[in-house]
This record gives structure tokens, sequence and C-alpha cells, in this order.
């Protein structure tokens, strides 16, 4: 199956049995719009059926993985925030944009492996936590900005980040937005590995090398143990709300001053108050 083309924030490209997806966006810094998580969602759902592909790499084009949402062009938002007539359920539909496109990379059988390098940032950050491995360049940062913001790390993010790092961890990471390094977030069990930048993509290659190697069933039974537990600890987990939650947390003063008025600056009507322009964005 091709899913390389018709792509617009995505470059496809497969080596044999490896397929190296991209992020490509390089001038936003590949931060996510709306089209960049639909793509996501249809490249990872088509590779999940592509059964000559064993192994998936996701990087990001230029000198950043990925700077989380784009504030300027932030999936969906403009319709939730300002949309007259928009219906509770395409609300609904758009806040799961991202939870979509986490499921999509979790759900794959293949190995997924996620290349990290210069930013990691909120959405972007959970991209990478949704592959069974992570391997990061020294010097690249990580951080959830969304308290800063004014709304909840949604996308069903706090379990996923309790679940790979621990409680004192995601608390520090999402209360505090506190930002780690690359070292750092591999003691936290964040990454597997940090390595210099100019080892990054020999690493990434040792590992592909590592599970062609293997046999493929027992990665495949393997992997489906580890996402059978995954779910049996989110059994109950009050994640399936954050799309409302999202919905709710947008209408504070703090997240229209992050998101509404970027989305009017984008179109020339306002400009955002210095302090939210030395915010990351999210």
């Amino acid at each position: 199956m091709n899913t390389g083309s018709n792509l617009r924030t995505l470059v496809v490209e497969h080596n044999g049995p490896v397929a190296n997806v991209w992020l490509n966006r390089p001038e936003r810094r590949n931060a996510m719009n709306q089209e960049m998580l639909e793509e996501l969602t249809q490249v990872f759902r088509q590779l999940e059926t592509t059964y000559e592909t064993r192994v998936i790499v996701l990087g990001g084009k230029g000198p950043t993985f990925c700077a989380g949402a784009d504030r300027k062009d932030s999936p969906g938002l403009d319709r939730i925030m300002n949309g007259t007539g928009v219906s509770a359920r395409e609300k609904n539909w758009l806040a799961e944009l991202g939870p979509r496109a986490l499921s999509a990379i979790e759900d794959c059988n293949a190995i997924t492996i996620a290349r990290l390098q210069g930013h990691a940032v909120g959405g972007g950050l959970l991209l990478a936590v949704a592959c069974d491995f992570r391997i990061a360049a020294e010097g690249t940062q990580f951080w959830f900005p969304e308290v800063e913001l004014g709304t909840p790390l949604d996308w069903r993010g706090v379990p996923r980040l309790m679940s790979e790092i621990g409680v004192s961890h995601a608390r520090e990471m999402v209360l505090a937005s506190a930002r780690v390094d690359a070292h750092r977030a591999e003691s936290m069990g964040l990454v597997n590995q940090a390595v210099p930048m100019e080892q990054l993509d020999s690493t990434v290659t040792t590992l592909v090398s590592r599970f062609l190697e293997r046999q493929e069933l027992a990665l495949l039974l393997t992997k489906k143990q580890f996402r059978a537990y995954a779910a049996r600890a989110l059994m109950g987990d009050a994640s399936q709300f954050d799309a409302d939650l999202l919905i709710s947390s947008l209408g504070s003063d703090t997240a229209k001053q992050s998101f509404g008025v970027h989305q009017n600056e984008a179109k020339g009507d306002a400009k955002a108050p210095d302090r939210k322009q030395r915010l990351a964005e999210r």
C-alpha cells in the first residue's frame, strides 16, 4: 500500500521492512495542525496492514522533532472556540484528533521507534511516548507547557505518562511543567537512550537491526502482551473525558490568551501578550 502519496505534512520512506515517517513542517518546528494529526492517523493505520513493514521510525525533519500543537493553527481549535453552529459532537470529534493519532501509533503491531532531537513538547512529546522505544540526541528538551497555557494535559497523556515514567515524575512534568534534558529524560525512563547528535541515526539503525533479527511472531505476541497489560491498568480511566475537559478549559481567560489571541493574530486582528510570546509553543 502506498502510504506516501498526497501527504502534505508528512514524508514516508520505505526501505524494505523499515518505514521512516517524518513530520515535515520544519518551518513551524514540526508543530502539529489538524492536517498533520489526520495524516498521522491515516499513515499508521495503513502501515498496520502493510505487513512487510516490521519497524517504523518516527522522526522530525529539521532541527526539532516536534514543538507541540501549532498555536497559530491549532488542531480544530478555531472551530471549537470560535465556530458558530458547531455541534457538541463535532467539537468532541475535533478534540479527539490527538487521541486518535496516538491510538493509531500505539495500536500498530510493527515495532515503533521515536527518533528525537531539538525539542519534543506537549502533544509532540506524547507522539513519542506512544512509540515503543525512544532514542534522543543530547541537548533535546522535553516538557509539557499545557498547565502554563491554562489547559490540562489532555490526549490521555496523564495515564500514559504515569505508566511510562511513574506518578512522581509525571506530576513533575505535567503539574510543574518541568523542562528536562535528554539525560534526565533517560534517567526518568522517558527515553531509552540519550546519545550525541552525531550518533543518533546509527543508534536508531542498530536498534532497528536488532528487531529485524528477531522472530516476528515472538515480537508481535510480546508487544500485544504489553499493550494488553497497559490497557488493563487503564480500566476505568477517566481520560476518556479528556476531550470534554479540553473544551471546558478553553473557556478560561488564560487559555483564551494563550490560544484564542493567537488565532486572531494569525488573521491580523490582535497581538499576543509579551508573556505568551515567551512561552514555548505547545
